[in-house]
């Protein structure tokens, strides 16, 4: 599953959970992808964009 936004690249992170114990185990963070419809050139696409990009405005939505 190695999906990741087009727009700005970001995928899934890797890192620990860590227990009272200190026991340490492996996790992952997944990005927030959303798939739409977007202008691209003349015409429209459907593309994986998280939702950091549509938020800033990096993505121009197609009507």
């Amino acid at each position: 599953m190695a999906r990741a936004c087009e727009i700005c690249g970001k995928r899934r992170s890797v890192g620990s959970n860590v227990s009272h114990a200190n026991n340490k185990t492996k996790r992952l963070w997944r990005p927030n992808l959303q798939r739409v419809h977007v202008q691209i050139g003349g015409g429209g696409r459907r593309v994986l964009a998280c939702t950091r990009c549509l938020r800033s405005g990096r993505v121009q939505k197609a009507r």
